[in-house]
């Protein structure tokens, strides 16, 4: 199993170490609910290390990435992130990740940690007749999320560069921690505000102290993957595994914003995407709250009123800030609609809820 380069500091801190994505990480420190509501309120730290990074330079990088990306990299100006998926070749999604552009040809792609293989083996497959310039950089750079509403004013304390007006999903590259050429996004899992530091793993203990030392006024809190997985559901977001997979394709996944159908861009599956796009498909990723008491889980199946299977759960939780149970998963079209009552079969029991719009939670 791997493990991340602050694996000694995590254990020291009390971190509940747990196996996740073939890596050794900590799920908890305090506790979830403490955990959730500091990141929403205040800020935390995540190490989010186990992340995936994939580098794709030179003349033919954007040919690459336009192919196999749902989104247009082509509306990249440097500086900028982008959303996207990998479309597969039977409408289904490779894996979703996000791409910087540092120039135009030099592109950094993140991706899941469960995907990181698989996603290195889809890039060089499509790339074979492309011929950009693709390296695997994952096992050498290690991430922090620092999230939360005070999140940059204090990271803003490590850097003489301006970040804290930085617009949402656009980077720098700073000198941070005294540490050079850290890149600094405003990304995040959790919609709660705050940045991702990217860095070479020797530097990972030294900005990791840093990062603690200079949200110290603020109330920061190291923050485990438990968090991370409460934080972005409320917000609605896609989990890959669970809203997302092979089999779910990005416009049932709600994710038709990010699948673009520019003119010359010959991305893998577009006109079966967007044949589903025109025509509509048979069925759709909805969020919902409990109206009765139970949490959904996923692969719970989801009823009509005659408790007929309409559905299924992708991932549920009792929301920390709402306290309310709240879940998402795929639902037949018909069924689809905002204010809609469906039934979560929770142990045998026909539980009623009913479909919202997302995000369950807005933050302030």
């Amino acid at each position: 199993m791997k493990t991340t380069a602050l694996k000694d500091r995590h254990e020291a801190m009390g971190g509940k170490m747990v196996p996740f994505a073939g890596f050794y990480m900590p799920v908890q420190f305090e506790g979830v609910n403490i955990e959730h509501e500091t990141v929403r309120t205040a800020l935390g730290v995540f190490d989010v290390s186990h992340m995936g990074e994939i580098w794709v330079e030179g003349p033919a990088a954007l040919d690459l990435i336009q192919r196999i990306s749902s989104n247009d990299a082509a509306l990249l100006t440097d500086g900028k992130v982008q959303y996207a998926c990998f479309p597969n070749f039977m409408g289904g999604i490779v894996d979703d990740f996000l791409v910087y552009r540092f120039h135009a040809e030099k592109y950094l792609l993140v991706v899941n940690a469960s995907n990181i293989e698989k996603d290195w083996e889809w890039v060089n497959a499509q790339n074979e007749k492309i011929g950009a310039i693709v390296r695997n950089a994952s096992d050498e750079i290690s991430q922090l999320a620092v999230q939360g509403p005070l999140a940059l004013k204090a990271i803003q304390k490590l850097t003489e560069t301006p970040i804290v007006d930085m617009p949402y999903y656009t980077f720098k590259t700073v000198q941070l921690a005294g540490v050079e050429q850290v890149i600094l996004s405003t990304t995040g899992y959790t919609g709660a505000g705050g940045c991702e530091l990217y860095f070479e793993n020797k530097y990972a203990e030294s900005i990791y102290e840093a990062v603690l030392e200079a949200g110290k006024e603020f109330g920061i809190k190291p923050i485990g993957l438990a968090a991370r997985d409460t934080l972005r559901l409320e917000m609605g977001f896609c989990l890959y595994g669970h809203e997302i997979n092979d089999t779910t394709s990005p416009i049932e996944a709600g994710l038709g914003w990010i699948t673009k159908f520019s003119e010359g861009k010959n991305m893998i599956n577009r006109d079966a995407l967007l044949k589903q796009k025109n025509q509509g498909v048979d069925r759709k990723l909805v969020g919902f709250k409990m109206l009765d008491k139970g949490i959904p889980r996923q692969h719970y199946p989801i009823l009509d009123s005659n408790a007929a299977v309409i559905g299924e759960v992708t991932s549920g939780t009792m929301s920390p800030m709402l306290k309310e149970a709240i879940g998402m998963g795929y639902v037949k079209t018909e069924f689809a609609s905002i204010g809609s009552t469906i039934y979560v079969d929770i142990r045998g029991k026909s539980l009623e809820a009913e479909i919202v719009k997302l995000p369950f939670y807005k933050q302030p």
